[in-house]
């Protein structure tokens, strides 16, 4: 039989909420298939960003970004446009 991938993010409303009613994260990961240690990780991860966002530290988007990022082809044609009209002043 092929096993289904899933990704325990998309229980998140769900695992919370059952945390919050007491449940165990035994009893979770059981309920929805996974480990007890994926539930525990997820948790853990869980709490970490509410602990940084309650002390308003502003949560980084992880991994690379992306080549095509719009922003950053707007950055370096600002760039330019400011370094072409500051250079003739001190030329």
């Amino acid at each position: 039989m092929a096993r289904s991938y899933r990704h325990i993010q998309q229980y998140e409303e769900e695992i919370l909420e059952l945390k919050a009613q007491g449940a165990t994260q035994r009893e979770i990961a059981e309920r929805f298939g996974f480990t007890k240690e994926q539930v525990k990780g997820f948790i853990k991860r869980q709490h970490k960003k509410e602990r940084k966002l309650a002390a308003g530290i502003a949560l980084k988007k992880k991994g690379r970004p992306l080549k095509d990022d719009k922003y950053a082809e707007t950055d370096k044609v600002n760039e330019t446009c400011v370094e072409e009209r500051i250079l003739p002043l001190f030329v």
